[in-house]
């Protein structure tokens, strides 16, 4: 297909397509696929598994058509085939939307030659060899291949296929380039030199993300501009995580991509299912109303077992954790072949639970009185190791509200704004350290206004740069002011019961309880309550010195009331990072209490019964959606799965909207009406069991 055809459809190639582009194949080839795999196969899969989208290798490092841009190049099986073409023109013949896949990583060895300048440079002044495929380079993404090269490439795909989007995979770089242009542009926009090391407190590193985000926005803009050009419905698409996405101008953003996708493929090691679906609340968290897309691979990430094949299970709870969350759902098979043909069927299922409740998800919009800030943004600075490991904070807590069936959405650091703050009841900040004075003022503000917020370790202790500040910027809202500066690893920690206060309920027969390993010493506020204090420190060998030595003393939580009805609650050391690691339920139940007490009431929805689930709420003027996601397995906290247990009742309870005074219930997922009962102002509806996952539809009257 080396023209674009007559289009036959206006539906399908309007600015909205993406809006019914919900579940996405995915099939990038290998190069020896043109003489190797059976384009009708795929689409029978695509047939199959209910796609009505999909993204197809197309150029790039390698191109799968017969491209004449040169320098291009084109893979050796190709002869007089046109791969792409061909399932183009399958995939337009079932009705479906096309992106095309480029990937500008790399290059061949003859552009190489022809334009050294598109080579990355490593820090000793060295071109930079591929570090999986040393026959060839790897590309400056900073550059004139991107800036230059890869625009003509772009064009040429749009123009002579019928698409409706360029994806691109790898396209921000690997890290700093020392190449000549990389210098020269980096020192004329900042007057330094390229940084050496990825120190936060580096001047020239924190120039260097600046630069690179500025360069790498521009890109999306002139790409998109590309596209445009030669079909105005059409857009550029960038393949990023949720977070990193965040790290650029979210105008911009907003501006030239439609919908955005979310590349959290599967698990690695032990990663729990439900983070799926937290990749789809972050994206969610900084566009709220942008459609987000979840890639699932159908092998194992680990080590990059790119042919393999996960678990059916394993592969449907990935996807139906991101269906629950509010994802469109995209799979992605690397090589054309097909050898383990063992994840189709699974796949089809779960893409098959996904078009039956796309219409009431597609009329609802989600909901929740709780929110937790994603402070990616604030730890930009941070190289990516110390970014991971910053992030385990927030990660203690998304777990801890999950166990405690506690609804909740998430706010990017971006986005901290009283208006999109007052959205919610309450606001949890885990551990967002660097904080800008305008940030604190927007959450200094919505607690004013009766908002409440439970906030840990050293939030607010810097600013948005990372330079640390005297004391909380937040000390006010806190009720609590820096004494003691972070200190740790400390061991063998405890925290004694106070008085009595809802925060330290249910520790029945324990006077005291296990603490943190990085403590800050604080000081309460007049009115403030102490719900638990500091066990002063004692050693943890020899076995006869292990006993306290002193009563205790100091905050160890700090809680009080506001004057607008809102509450605060103060954790001075690192308990989300403490409970991902050790996942003591005291700890659990601690950050339960404070979430709780601090929301003031009974949640507007509540889920009774035993099992573990994901909760997702969805809501319009006529109805809510309560989504239940079973993560309920011996092998949860592991990661993979080898089969499905299913739970028992569960009872869902639903505060009715103002003016509504009756309800039905149905399940989605079984599509049997549910019994529903109401009183004082709610209604109960009794699910009577969970396989994979229930969606609880109550329209209102």
């Amino acid at each position: 297909m080396l023209d674009s055809k007559a289009e036959t459809s206006t539906t399908l190639r309007t600015p909205l397509w993406y809006t019914t582009a919900t579940r996405w194949t995915q099939l990038t080839l290998a190069e020896d696929d043109p003489v190797k795999f059976d384009p009708a196969q795929w689409i029978d899969i695509f047939r199959r598994t209910r796609s009505n989208a999909t993204c197809l290798s197309a150029g790039g490092y390698i191109a799968y058509y017969p491209s004449e841009v040169p320098l291009h190049y084109v893979s050796k099986f190709i002869g007089d085939r046109d791969p792409f073409g061909t399932l183009v023109d399958g995939a337009r013949g079932l009705g479906m939307h096309v992106m095309a896949r480029v990937d500008p990583h790399a290059i061949h060895q003859d552009a190489a030659d022809t334009h050294p300048e598109w080579i990355a440079v490593d820090k000793d002044g060295q071109p930079r060899r591929h570090w999986a495929f040393p026959e060839v380079w790897v590309t400056c993404a900073y550059g004139d291949y991107n800036a230059k090269f890869m625009p003509q490439v772009v064009e040429e795909i749009t123009r002579r296929y019928d698409i409706d989007a360029i994806f691109a995979n790898r396209w921000q770089g690997h890290g700093v380039c020392y190449c000549a242009s990389c210098a020269s542009r980096f020192r004329e926009s900042s007057g330094l030199a390229l940084p050496r090391t990825t120190d936060a407190s580096d001047p020239a590193w924190q120039a260097w993300v600046r630069w690179r985000r500025d360069v790498l926005t521009n890109l999306i803009v002139e790409w998109d501009e590309v596209v445009k050009s030669v079909k105005p419905h059409a857009s550029f698409i960038p393949n990023m995580g949720s977070a990193s996405l965040q790290e650029f101008d979210l105008s911009i953003i907003e501006k030239h991509c439609p919908f955005l996708v979310v590349d959290h493929q599967a698990r690695q090691g032990v990663e729990l299912a439900w983070s799926a679906g937290r990749a789809g609340k972050r994206m969610r968290a900084g566009f709220p109303d942008r459609p987000a897309v979840l890639i699932t691979s159908v092998g194992l990430e680990e080590n990059r077992w790119k042919d393999s094949v996960q678990t059916g299970d394993e592969i449907q709870l990935w996807v139906d954790d991101g269906t629950v969350q509010g994802m469109a759902a995209w799979f992605t098979k690397f090589n054309g072949v097909v050898p383990d043909t063992r994840w189709i069927g699974p796949m089809a299922e779960a893409f098959g639970r996904h078009a039956t409740i796309a219409e009431a998800f597609a009329a609802t919009t989600p909901t929740a009185e709780i929110a937790l800030i994603d402070p990616a943004t604030t730890h930009r600075l941070w190289p990516r190791e110390e970014h991971a490991r910053a992030e385990v904070h927030d990660l203690g807590v998304y777990h801890a509200l999950v166990e405690a069936r506690l609804p909740f959405e998430m706010i990017s650091d971006q986005r901290l704004t009283v208006e999109n703050l007052k959205r919610f009841k309450l606001v949890i900040v885990p551990n967002a350290a660097c904080l800008s004075d305008g940030q604190c003022a927007a959450l200094r503000s919505y607690v004013e206004q009766g908002g409440s917020l439970v906030a840990a370790y050293e939030t607010s202790l810097r600013d948005e740069t990372g330079k640390p500040r005297p004391d909380f910027a937040l000390a006010d809202v806190f009720g609590a002011r820096l004494t003691q500066p972070a200190r740790g690893v400390v061991k063998n920690t405890y925290m004694a019961l106070g008085k009595a206060h809802p925060i330290n309920a249910g520790y029945e027969g324990a006077s005291r309880i296990i603490g943190g390993t990085y403590l800050l010493g604080v000081e309460a506020a007049a009115g403030s309550d102490a719900p638990f204090l500091y066990v002063p420190d004692f050693p943890d060998l020899p076995m006869e010195e292990v006993y306290p030595r002193e009563e205790p003393r100091g905050p160890a939580v700090v809680a009080r009331e506001t004057g607008k009805g809102g509450r605060v609650v103060y954790i001075p050391w690192n308990i989300g990072e403490v409970f991902w690691h050790s996942l003591a339920w005291d700890h659990g139940r601690l950050i339960e209490n404070a979430v709780r007490w601090a929301l003031g009431g009974e949640p507007a929805v509540t889920v009774e019964g035993a099992g573990v689930v994901d909760i997702a709420v969805r809501a319009s003027s006529d109805e809510t959606v309560v989504a239940l996601l079973n993560l309920t397995n011996p092998m949860m906290m592991k990661g993979p799965l080898r089969g499905v247990f299913p739970i028992g009742p569960q009872t869902v309870s639903v505060a009715a909207p103002k003016g509504k005074n009756r309800a039905t219930a149905r399940s989605l997922i079984v599509g049997d009406n549910l019994p529903v009962t109401g009183k004082d102002g709610r209604f109960v509806v009794t699910v009577p069991g969970v396989e994979r996952m229930e969606v609880v539809q109550i329209e209102w009257a």
